[in-house]
């Protein structure tokens, strides 16, 4: 019955231990979804602040809890964003802004992939042209002539 107990014991034990490793921060749907456009920028994840994954991270945590009393005090979501940039700038937000210098970044990956398709397009139509034929010498061509008819008449 002892060892049964000190089984019993252990087992709680491992089993507190695990539930410890587990995140217990519940995030409330408000703040992850104003936290989806806020970039964690703690320098180890490419996360936001809405789904790091990190326990305790040093931004994303205190960044939440600052989400959470800015919706408390009756902010919207694009006044919060619009507190962070100012504090933080652009490296705040996930996704850059569509305008001015910003919207190469949008365009850009368009832009390559149509020059790509259009060099692709071009170097087949080339390959597909034949090639020019070379010019002969007449003279090399009668040349040739003249063994092919020699051969022939040794077929005959």
């Amino acid at each position: 019955m002892t060892r049964r107990a000190g089984r019993l014991v252990l087992l709680l034990i491992a089993s507190y231990l695990c539930l410890a490793q587990v995140s217990s921060d519940f995030i409330a749907p408000a703040v992850k979804r104003v936290g989806m456009r806020l970039a964690c920028l703690c320098g180890a994840c490419k996360n936001s602040v809405g789904d790091c994954p990190m326990i305790g991270c040093h931004y994303s945590a205190p960044a939440r809890a600052r989400i959470g009393q800015m919706l408390d005090k009756g902010m919207s979501g694009d006044e919060i964003v619009a507190v962070f940039v100012k504090e933080q700038g652009l490296k705040a937000l996930v996704v850059p802004p569509a305008q001015g210098f910003n919207l190469l970044a949008w365009w850009m990956p368009v832009a390559a992939i149509l020059i790509g398709l259009l060099a692709i397009y071009r170097w087949i139509t080339h390959m597909r042209r034949p090639a020019p034929a070379p010019e002969l010498d007449p003279s090399v061509l009668d040349r040739y002539r003249d063994s092919i008819d020699q051969n022939l008449s040794k077929l005959e």
